[in-house]
């Protein structure tokens, strides 16, 4: 059943009425929330900002489940990345000392070479993560949704009775 439920929410999100650039804003906080480690300032304002902003929650919910299931595989690169800035970068350390001194700044994690290598990448990838997304729902919209609707198989699962139980359930709030 979640597997149907994700897919349908899926769907929904692409061919919703909010903008192309609600979802892919919606995907971009998600995949910031997901390719850090979650206990931090940072990924406390940014769910303070999806819960601020008019953007796509399913959007964010699936980039987050996607991103943080993925994102131990390049946690090694990460560490690499951070732990060069934080240690081999020697113009920077001042830099580094006088942030973590600072009365807030350290409750964002920086000093961690696996969460700043993470949030690093995630910055670099906002802007074509975005883009793509962007340009993946409209031509959804355009090219691809009325072709989907007409394969068989889609058929088929509307017409099957499980399906018919699942939309009752849902007319009714109950999923």
């Amino acid at each position: 059943m979640f597997f149907f439920n994700l897919i349908s929410k899926v769907l929904k999100v692409l061919r919703s009425n909010q903008s192309p650039g609600q979802i892919a804003s919606g995907f971009v906080l998600g995949m910031l929330l997901g390719i850090t480690p979650f206990w931090s300032l940072i990924n406390f304002l940014l769910l303070f900002v999806v819960v601020l902003v008019n953007v796509n929650l399913t959007a964010v919910i699936l980039a987050y489940m996607i991103f943080s299931a993925v994102v131990y595989l390049a946690d090694p690169l990460f560490h690499s990345l951070g732990f060069w800035l934080l240690v081999d970068v020697a113009f920077l350390k001042p830099l580094w000392t006088s942030l973590y001194n600072a009365p807030v700044i350290p409750y964002t994690r920086f000093n961690n070479t696996v969460y700043l290598g993470s949030f690093l990448v995630g910055l670099a990838l906002v802007a074509p993560v975005y883009l793509g997304i962007k340009k993946f729902v409209i031509n959804y919209r355009e090219k691809y949704h009325t072709r989907i609707e007409q394969w068989k198989w889609i058929k088929l699962l509307k017409t099957s009775k499980l399906y018919q139980w699942y939309e009752r359930l849902k007319f009714w709030g109950a999923v």
